[in-house]
């Protein structure tokens, strides 16, 4: 039935925690940026980096329904803020830095590598549509040991939009020349996974984990196949 199965990522395939708000975190940034000569109290940092994330997503707003922005360009705007001309190089290493102190834990579910691997078995196409950024979870998704069992892999920073957007499912399937008939999204968001599926004109898979949105109300979602217990093994009840 299905030939191309197109998986989301944190909350479906890795479960992930990150706190982004924890005074911790933005005293090392500061004590970071300071280090290349741009000075900023930890409260202001937050604030200006809330403000630069929300100007450059109202920017793309412009074009795309949801927009999704990359983030190293908000870091770098924060040395320009404090008068350093920083390289890009360095703009990386300080949003991964980032990363790795706002994550409280990333694993993969226990059947993850799984169910990957069954659909490989089966000679069927794994796909990644992630609304996440390029620059740190291509490096988590390798570092998880996941990388190299898809076919293909699309993040929203390398493309600007983001799920729900149609515009995004689109650019998969134009990439990758997918046919709709023959494709199912899996995902733990309803709006973002099922809904974007719908809309998009494909099937879909709900997974509920403990990511997923708290409002959801599972009898309300149209999913082909609901697993209500974040066991991704039962995906293999569509596979023929």
């Amino acid at each position: 039935m299905y030939q191309n199965y197109v998986f989301d990522l944190y909350g479906t395939l890795v479960d992930i925690r990150t706190n982004e708000k924890k005074i911790a975190l933005w005293k090392n940034m500061a004590h970071f940026y300071g280090f290349y000569g741009a000075k900023y109290e930890p409260v202001e940092m937050r604030k200006e980096y809330t403000r630069l994330c929300m100007e450059e997503e109202k920017r793309l707003g412009a074009k795309y329904d949801y927009p999704e922005i990359k983030i190293d360009k908000v870091f770098q705007k924060l040395f320009s803020l404090k008068g350093v001309k920083m390289d890009l190089k360095t703009c990386v290493v300080a949003v991964q830095f980032f990363r790795v102190m706002s994550t409280q834990y990333i694993r993969l579910y226990d059947e993850t590598i799984e169910i990957l691997q069954y659909l490989k078995s089966k000679n069927k196409k794994i796909y990644l549509l992630s609304n996440a950024q390029q620059i740190f979870t291509e490096y988590e998704i390798k570092s998880l040991g996941i990388y190299d069992y898809f076919d293909g892999v699309l993040l929203s920073s390398d493309e600007s939009c983001r799920k729900p957007s149609g515009e995004f499912y689109k650019r998969l399937f134009d990439r990758y020349d997918l046919k709709k008939e023959e494709s199912v999204m899996i995902g733990n968001d309803w709006i973002s996974d099922i809904e974007g599926a719908n809309n998009f004109g494909i099937d879909a898979v709900y997974i509920h984990t403990d990511i997923s949105p708290k409002d959801t109300i599972i009898e309300n979602i149209h999913a082909v196949l609901k697993i209500v217990d974040s066991n991704l093994g039962k995906i293999k009840e569509i596979v023929k």
